[in-house]
């Protein structure tokens, strides 16, 4: 067969033109297709999971990959089924507090602590450029609420919220893309019936969530549709030309207890639910947000209505926070509640630092607020029977019995603060610690 005739070859042209088209594919279009991307190897690796097994549960919208094309990082993540359970950290400006420096640091420390991913959550200063420094410094996926952006643009060109439009929406969304975002939370589910019902009945805190608020506040002045609702489409077709996963926020999730697993939360999740299939029609990646404020005895009821309606798509939780009179220790709330949520099947958790509701955090916040999300996220993987999780408690006893304090050093989730409690209070005889002393139950009986 001459070269032209080798070309023209309807089986040679079929190969080369699939061969081409595979760099286009998403994650879930290529998972799909039955082809095993670069991506997929490294988490299954990762993960200790069958390469095969992860690519069918991407192709089923249980797992997601988040990773912009334009982005490349060190680690690279999957979130959701028969993976560990991951953590967010949540870092960005406010209008009232603005340091780009320390907010790169509290990045570095939050990577430092295992975070898995980060998100960008600023509205003060120049929100592009811190932005950009956050994804040049992050080697992890990098998230964003592009309506935060739109909210402070119009209110620095002395404009109302309520004048929010669509040019402006799709051109935002469209620049996060383009400076290499991983995922973006868009909160597409909270609908017109659904503040029509809630001014109806009143709930003891409304609209906690700021996106929410801010949509909640235009389909209240405009009398229209969500306009992230009614873009849906447009907005996925920007996301799936970069890979981008969209996390379906729960713009109407309970701020408080009293609220919880009522009417409007409900709602959105079954909006949030065709939102879902929507989008993995398209070939996007989704994963959903849930609450917020909710006491213990209903949190199985949660996860178990998200994996039901949302068929399986990896769970968002923040915290959730199950009291809501702890200001100052939230991150033990959330990290109590996260450990039940992620033993329920919740796949994700967002942190909370001990300065939740009270202040922007410092530095040391973020790190004790990933450390108990971590921690959550451990004991959550420990009942789910991730691979390796209980091995590492048994490898942690086995030191504890021999009194092995470097062991038991170098196994610590968080190495600093056992540390640095060691070497504070060290004994005359070094095997033990101040606790017990010559009576610790680990050293053999005289």
């Amino acid at each position: 067969m001459d070269v032209v005739s080798s070309w023209l070859n309807p089986v040679f042209l079929c190969l080369f033109y699939t061969k081409g088209r595979d760099f286009e594919l998403t994650q879930l279009e290529s998972a799909k297709k039955n082809i095993i991307t670069n991506e997929m190897k490294r988490v299954a690796k990762d993960e200790h999971i069958d390469v095969e097994v992860l690519r069918n549960l991407i192709a089923e919208g249980k797992i997601v990959i988040p990773k912009n094309k334009k982005r490349n990082f060190k680690k690279v993540i999957g979130i959701g089924e028969k993976l560990r359970t991951k953590v967010n950290a949540n870092l960005g400006t406010s209008k009232d507090y603005c340091n780009l420096e320390e907010e790169i640091e509290k990045l570095k420390v939050a990577i430092e602590t295992g975070t898995d991913t980060i998100m960008d959550l600023s509205t003060g200063g120049k929100l592009r450029l811190i932005r950009k420094k956050m994804l040049e410094h992050s080697p992890v996926p990098v998230g964003t609420v592009p309506i935060y952006q739109i909210a402070v643009e119009l209110m620095d060109n002395n404009k109302s919220i309520s004048e929010m439009d669509e040019k402006h929406i799709l051109k935002i969304i469209q620049q996060q893309a383009e400076d290499g975002v991983d995922f973006f939370t868009i909160h597409s589910g909270l609908t017109k019936p659904a503040v029509e019902k809630m001014d109806q009945q009143k709930r003891l805190m409304n609209v906690v969530s700021r996106g929410g608020s801010i949509i909640t506040d235009w389909i209240r002045k405009n009398k229209k549709e969500n306009p992230f609702y009614t873009l849906y489409d447009e907005i996925l077709d920007i996301m799936k030309e970069y890979d981008i996963t969209i996390s379906l926020g729960d713009g109407l999730r309970p701020g408080c207890i009293n609220d919880s697993t009522d009417y409007l939360q409900v709602h959105e999740l079954m909006v949030l639910g065709e939102l879902r299939d929507r989008a993995i029609d398209k070939g996007v990646q989704v994963m959903i947000e849930g609450p917020g404020h909710i006491p213990l005895g209903e949190i199985m009821t949660n996860v178990q209505l998200e994996k039901k309606i949302c068929k399986g798509a990896p769970f968002y939780v923040l915290g959730p926070i199950v009291t809501d009179v702890a200001p100052g220790y939230d991150h033990i709330v959330s990290a109590i509640g996260g450990a039940i949520a992620g033993s329920c099947g919740a796949d994700f958790l967002c942190f909370v630092t001990p300065s939740e509701h009270l202040r922007l955090p410092s530095i040391e916040d973020v790190r004790e607020g990933v450390v108990a999300a971590k921690i959550a996220g451990h004991i959550a993987d420990i009942e789910k029977g991730v691979y390796g999780a209980k091995q590492w408690d048994y490898e942690m006893s086995k030191c504890r019995s021999k009194l092995d304090w470097d062991g038991m050093l170098n196994l610590a989730l968080e190495k600093t603060k056992p540390r640095k409690f060691r070497e504070e209070r060290l004994p005359t005889n070094k095997t033990v610690c101040t606790m017990c002393g010559e009576l610790c139950s680990m050293l053999p009986k005289k």
